[in-house]
């Protein structure tokens, strides 16, 4: 019979099997930060130059584009402090990194690394996870989301969540996040005026470049950086069970993609792994990918990038029980990833959705 089994379940059994330094801090993954702000400021002068051909305009936007995705994958890895341990220098690092979604550091440890990492596709817990039927049929604004721009069922209308996605998360997670408990009154002021900051930032830059050349600065490479970004995002955990006990094993997907691109998004398509150790640096993900598949082949769920992407596109996004996502406009059922493990318990019926968790028993997670 299969039984959930904690992240701290599944450490103790392979964290002493791992080499010590692969818990060291992974300094070197900071020279993607000049790096990366090279190439976005280089392009960003060339266009501002006026020189640039039409044509040549969008390739400038794409190398942007290209370079604030890298840049969100390395705030991303550097916020769970994988590449620095000094909480300091993170948050700046952080700020630097985040600045093309102008997403607070703060805001982001509060959001991800406490609440969606404690909490990882648990119903009423997680911020990031799709709603049930029963939060579907309770909540306007989360039927206007998922069945009008939520990925899924096959609709093209949703692929806008691709273009904007990660940025109105973010957003949306900076208004919520005082009333839902995630950050203090104090915190949450921080991260409003970190956010502002960066506003401040690109609003100087249209006054600087004009709307048409801020249209290929900042417009379109934040769309690029946000297809990028949420390509990853749909697969993590859109189509694993949800469960009642934090298991990544069961909750969490990895995808895998050539090496080249593992190398250039800092192997973000390693999640089952990252949620079992997320100050661990992804340069050492596939050790721990040998370890799981060695200890829980059953459990584990991978599969490739492209497929996970199809799969993302073409199943519902709502969760009739734990293992099962349904339409609500049709009725139609598909089984989520390791559907057939749980069923086999009766995982299902023993799963209730738990519905909206009063602000007074949310979690609240400072920097």
């Amino acid at each position: 019979m299969i039984q959930f089994r904690s992240v701290s379940a599944y450490v103790r059994e392979i964290k002493p099997l791992l080499s010590p330094i692969a818990f060291e801090p992974a300094r070197s993954r900071l020279l993607w930060l000049p790096l990366h702000v090279a190439i976005v400021t280089l392009a960003m002068l060339a266009i501002a130059s006026g020189r640039l051909t039409a044509w040549l305009l969008p390739a400038a936007s794409l190398v942007i584009g290209l370079s604030f995705a890298g840049l969100t994958f390395l705030a991303h890895e550097t916020m769970h402090g994988a590449t620095l341990r000094n909480p300091l220098l993170r948050r700046v690092v952080g700020w630097l990194t985040f600045l093309p979604f102008t997403l607070s550091p703060r805001l982001w440890v509060a959001w991800h690394n406490g609440v969606h990492h404690g909490n990882a596709n648990s119903p009423g817990l997680d911020p990031d996870a799709y709603p049930t039927l029963d939060e579907h049929r309770e909540s306007r604004s989360v039927r206007f989301a998922t069945d009008t721009f939520g990925v899924g069922r096959g609709r093209l209308l949703g692929l806008l969540g691709l273009l904007i996605g990660f940025s109105v998360q973010s957003a949306h997670m900076l208004a919520v996040s005082g009333k839902r408990g995630y950050l203090t009154p104090r915190e949450h002021r921080l991260a409003l005026l970190e956010t502002s900051a960066g506003v401040l930032g690109w609003a100087l830059l249209l006054a600087l470049l004009g709307p048409w050349h801020f249209l290929f600065a900042y417009l379109i490479p934040l769309s690029i950086a946000n297809v990028v970004v949420m390509a990853y995002i749909f697969t993590n955990h859109a189509l694993s069970p949800l469960t009642s006990v934090n298991d990544p094993l069961l909750n969490s997907l990895t995808v895998t993609v050539p090496r080249f691109v593992n190398w250039l998004t800092l192997g973000f398509g390693f999640h089952v792994e990252h949620h079992l150790f997320p100050w661990m640096s992804a340069r050492h993900a596939p050790s721990v990918r040998a370890l799981v598949l060695a200890h829980w082949p059953e459990r584990y769920q991978s599969m490739p990038f492209h497929r996970a992407l199809l799969a993302v596109h073409r199943t519902p996004r709502v969760y009739d029980d734990a293992i099962t996502l349904v339409d609500p406009a049709n009725g139609r059922r598909v089984p989520t990833l390791n559907a057939e493990l749980f069923a086999r318990a009766d995982v299902a019926n023993q799963w209730q959705p738990s519905g909206k968790i009063p602000a007074s028993k949310r979690p609240i997670c400072t920097t």
